[in-house]
C-alpha cells in the first residue's frame, strides 16, 4: 500500500481528529484574512479621510520679501501686486506623473481691502475644494452658492459686526453675508471668502493666483517625489511639503497595522498550539498502528511523511476555507466600522497564497517533533497494546 494512501484513509477513519485539525488551523487562518483585508480597506479609508482633512503640500510664488502670514507659511508681496502663479499653473500640475496621488488641488487669490475702516484680507476660492480640503470647519447659516455670497471668518465678523445675511460693499460691488465660521483657531478666522472667480474680476487679476494648497494621498504615497515633480513643472514656485502633518497622517494609519499584526499573531500561536496538541495526541493513540508499521519493515522516513502528509492535506483545506470565510467576514464587518458604513470593499487575491502559506506553515512547524517522536517509537512498544 503507497504511504499517501495510508495518510488519506487515516484521515477518513479518524474523523474526528481531522475536523478537529483542520478546524484548529482554519479558524486561525480565517482569522488573519480577516484582520488582513479589514486592515488594509481600513487604512487606505482611514488614510484617504485624512489626506483630505487639509492641505500637506503648498505652493507659493518666490518672493524676497515677506509680508503676510496664511497657514504657517509667509506669503511674500509679489502675491498681491504681481503674482507669479496663474491658472495655467494648475493645468501644469495636473501633468505630472503622480496626478493621481493628490486627490484634493485648492488654488487662492488673495486680496487686501478697506471694510468699516479696517483692513481686511479677501481669500477667492474655489468653494466646491475648499469645503472638501477644510473638513474641519463649522458654518453658521449656509455655504456660499452665488457668487455674490461671503463666508466670514469668526475674528472679522465679531471685529466688524458682522452678521448672516448683512450686505458688504466691496470695491462699489454688494456681496451678501450667507455664512459665518465658527473659530477655528487657525488664519481663517481673520478672513473673508469669496468666489475666486469674483475676486479676480472684482480685483482685475485674470487667472492669476496668490498660493495653491494640495492634499496628496499618503497611503503609500512619494510624497517627495510628488514635490519634486511638481516643482519641476512650476520653477518660479515654492513647493513647500507640511512634513509634520504627512508624518502625523502615516503614524495613524500605521498604528492600526501594527494592531492588526499583534492580533494575528496571537492568532497564529493559538493554532499552532492547537496542531502541537492534536498531532502529539494523534501519536500517542496511535502507538499501536506505528509500532505495526515499523515492524513489518517501515523506515522512520515513511513515518514521517505519513504524517506530515495528513498535515499538509489538512492545512491545504484549512488555508482554502480560511481564505473564502475569512474574506467573506471581512466584507460583513467593514460596514459596521464605518460611521457612515461607507467603507468601500476590495481584497486582493496575493491574500490566497498567504493564507494557504501561513496554514501549512503553522501545520508543518507543529507537527515536526510529533512526527519525529513517532519515527523513533520502538516497534516492541506496540505489543503493549495487542
Amino acid at each position: 500500500m503507497k504511504i499517501y494512501s495510508i495518510a488519506f484513509q487515516s484521515l477518513r477513519r479518524r474523523k474526528a481528529k481531522t475536523i478537529f485539525l483542520i478546524v484548529g488551523l482554519f479558524l486561525s487562518v480565517a482569522s488573519v484574512v480577516t484582520l488582513i483585508t479589514v486592515s488594509e480597506n481600513i487604512n487606505k479609508s482611514v488614510a484617504i479621510n485624512l489626506d483630505e482633512f487639509g492641505a500637506n503640500i503648498i505652493i507659493t510664488p518666490k518672493s524676497d520679501q515677506l509680508m503676510i502670514n496664511y497657514g504657517g507659511l509667509s506669503l511674500g508681496e509679489v502675491s498681491f501686486n504681481n503674482s507669479q502663479l496663474s491658472e495655467n499653473d494648475l493645468q501644469k500640475i495636473n501633468t505630472i506623473k503622480n496626478r493621481k496621488n493628490l486627490s484634493i488641488i485648492s488654488p487662492k487669490l488673495f486680496e487686501t481691502v478697506n471694510l468699516k475702516g479696517k483692513n481686511v484680507l479677501i481669500a477667492g476660492v474655489r468653494f466646491s475644494d475648499e469645503l472638501k480640503l477644510k473638513k474641519w470647519w463649522i458654518i453658521n447659516g449656509r455655504s456660499p452658492l452665488s457668487p455674490n455670497n461671503l463666508l466670514v471668518g469668526s475674528n472679522s465678523a465679531e471685529a466688524l459686526h458682522i452678521k448672516i445675511n448683512d450686505t458688504l460693499l466691496i470695491k462699489e460691488q454688494r456681496f451678501v453675508v450667507s455664512g459665518i465660521l465658527s473659530n477655528t483657531g487657525s488664519q481663517d478666522d481673520a478672513l473673508i471668502f469669496m468666489d475666486i472667480l469674483t475676486a479676480r474680476t472684482l480685483f482685475h487679476k485674470p487667472a492669476k493666483l496668490s498660493i495653491i494648497e494640495m492634499a496628496a494621498l499618503c497611503y503609500d504615497c512619494p510624497i517627495e517625489d510628488i514635490v519634486s515633480q511638481t516643482a519641476s513643472v512650476l520653477p518660479t514656485a515654492n513647493v513647500t511639503p507640511i512634513k509634520q502633518n504627512i508624518e502625523s497622517k502615516m503614524m495613524a494609519v500605521h498604528s492600526f497595522e501594527r494592531f492588526s499584526l499583534g492580533i494575528s499573531l496571537v492568532m497564529l500561536v493559538t493554532s499552532f498550539l492547537i496542531v502541537f496538541a492534536n498531532v502529539n495526541a494523534s501519536v500517542t493513540e496511535r502507538t499501536k498502528e506505528i509500532g505495526i508499521f515499523k515492524s513489518v519493515g517501515y523506515r522512520k522516513s515513511h513515518i514521517l511523511k505519513i504524517i506530515l502528509t495528513e498535515v499538509i492535506a489538512a492545512s491545504l483545506t484549512a488555508g482554502l476555507l480560511g481564505f473564502i470565510v475569512g474574506v467573506s467576514v471581512a466584507k460583513l464587518v467593514l460596514p459596521f466600522l464605518s460611521m457612515h458604513g461607507l467603507i468601500s470593499f476590495t481584497y486582493n487575491f496575493t491574500t490566497l497564497p498567504i493564507a494557504v502559506l501561513l496554514s501549512l506553515f503553522v501545520g508543518i512547524t507543529a507537527c515536526i517533533y510529533p512526527a519525529i517522536k513517532a519515527s523513533r517509537l520502538d516497534p516492541t512498544v506496540a505489543f503493549r497494546f495487542i
